[in-house]
C-alpha cells in the first residue's frame, strides 16, 4: 500500500510539473508583474484540479494527502506560478473541512501577519466584520477571501467574503505579487458564508498553515535557485575553463546546498508534523531555517551570475525575489525564533531534550 501511495505521488508530480513547465513561460511571469492577471493559465492550472487537491473527492475535490499537496506546493515555487495556486488550495481545503462547499475561482486568505485580527459579531440574519488585514496575497484580485475572525468571547470563525466587499488599497511585494491590505469596516456576510473554525486554525492556525506553504514555497524557489547557478557555473567559460571548475565558485555552490538541505530536511519535517501537536514547534524552525536559507541561496546565485543574475534578460530574479518576499511573509525569522524559545521554556528547560527527540 505505502509503495502503491509513493507511485501515486510521483505520478502527481510529474503531471504536475509538465504542466507547469509548459505553462508557466518568461513571457506570462513577465505580464503579471505588470498587472495582467493570467487567465490562460489560471483557468490550465483550475481545471487540473490542482486548486482542489486537498479537497475530498466526495465534495468535487482530488482527494491527495496533506503531504501531497504541500509538496505541489513546493513545485509550483519552483516554476514562479504567479497565481495564488497555493493559498486557493489551502483556503479550499480549510473551507469544505469547516462544512462549506467548494467555490469557483481564485481564493486567499486573511489575516497573514501576526499582528492582525478580525473581529466578528451576529447583525441580523448575518455577521458584520471589522478589522484590517495587511499584505493579503491577491487580495484585490481573488474570488473569495477566506477570512479568520474572533468573536466578542474568543472563538474562532471562517468567513468567507466575495470580492468586492472589503476595501482595498493595492500593494505589491519585491517580486510583484499583490499583496493588499483590506479594510472590513462594518461587511457583513450571510449566516451561509460562516462557520465555525476547524480546531486546525483556531486561533492563530492560519498564521501557522501560511508559514508552512511559505516554507514550502522557498524550497521550490531554492531548488531553481541552486539548477540555475550550477547550469551557468557548468557553461560559463572563463581564463579557458568553465567557471565551476574554480575552487572559490565550488565552495560557494557547496556553501548554497548546505543551506538548502538543512533547510530542506527542515521543511520535509513540517510536512511530517503536518495537523500533529508537533506542528507548531516544527514550522517554526522550519520557517524560519529555510527564510535565513532563503537569503543565503539568493545571495549565492547571484554571485555565480555576476552582473547577468541582475538582468531582466534571465529567470534567475523571478525566484531571488520571491525568497526576498516570502521569507518576510507570515512571520519572519525572528518571529518564528521568538516562538521556537517561548515554546522551549514554557516547559522548563529539563524538556528541551525529550521535546526535540520525541519531535
Amino acid at each position: 500500500m505505502a509503495n502503491e501511495q509513493e507511485s501515486m505521488s510521483a505520478i502527481l508530480l510529474e503531471q504536475t510539473d509538465r504542466l507547469l513547465g509548459e505553462q508557466v513561460t518568461k513571457e506570462i511571469i513577465s505580464k503579471a508583474e505588470e498587472g495582467q492577471w493570467p487567465e490562460a493559465l489560471w483557468k490550465a492550472v483550475e481545471e487540473s484540479g490542482l486548486t482542489l487537491a486537498m479537497v475530498p473527492e466526495d465534495a468535487g475535490g482530488v482527494g491527495v494527502e496533506a503531504a501531497d499537496a504541500l509538496r505541489l506546493v513546493r513545485r509550483s515555487a519552483f516554476h514562479a506560478v504567479p497565481l495564488p495556486m497555493a493559498e486557493t488550495l489551502l483556503a479550499q481545503s480549510l473551507w469544505v473541512s469547516a462544512g462549506g462547499e467548494a467555490v469557483e475561482g481564485a481564493m486567499t486568505l486573511a489575516p497573514c501577519n501576526p499582528v492582525d485580527r478580525i473581529g466578528i459579531a451576529a447583525d441580523g440574519n448575518g455577521f458584520r466584520l471589522s478589522g484590517t488585514a495587511r499584505r493579503v496575497p491577491w487580495g484585490g484580485k481573488a474570488g473569495h477571501v477566506l477570512v479568520l475572525a474572533t468573536d466578542a468571547k474568543g472563538a474562532s470563525h471562517l468567513a468567507l467574503v466575495p470580492q468586492g466587499k472589503a476595501k482595498v488599497s493595492a500593494r505589491r511585494n519585491l517580486a510583484f505579487e499583490a499583496r493588499d491590505t483590506l479594510v472590513f469596516d462594518g461587511v457583513t456576510v450571510p449566516a451561509s458564508a460562516v462557520r465555525a473554525a476547524p480546531e486546525a486554525v483556531a486561533g492563530e492556525g492560519m498564521l501557522i498553515l501560511g508559514a508552512q506553504v511559505r516554507t514550502q514555497q522557498m524550497i521550490g524557489a531554492m531548488e531553481r535557485c541552486l539548477d540555475f547557478a550550477i547550469a551557468y557555473a557548468n557553461e560559463r567559460v572563463q581564463f579557458g575553463r568553465p567557471i565551476g571548475k574554480f575552487q572559490a565558485v565550488q565552495h560557494m555552490l557547496a556553501v548554497a546546498a548546505g543551506h538548502f538541505a538543512a533547510a530542506t530536511a527542515a521543511a520535509d519535517a513540517a510536512i511530517e508534523a503536518h495537523g500533529s501537536r508537533d506542528a507548531e514547534l516544527a514550522v517554526a524552525v522550519a520557517k524560519s531555517r529555510a527564510g535565513e536559507a532563503a537569503g543565503e541561496v539568493a545571495a549565492i546565485s547571484h554571485q555565480v551570475f555576476a552582473a547577468m543574475g541582475f538582468t531582466q534578460e534571465h529567470p534567475l530574479h523571478f525566484s531571488t525575489r520571491r525568497l526576498w518576499s516570502w521569507r518576510d511573509e507570515f512571520g519572519a525569522d525572528a518571529f518564528w525564533q521568538e516562538r521556537i524559545g517561548r515554546l522551549v521554556c514554557a516547559n522548563g528547560g529539563d524538556s528541551l531534550w525529550p521535546l526535540l527527540t520525541g519531535t
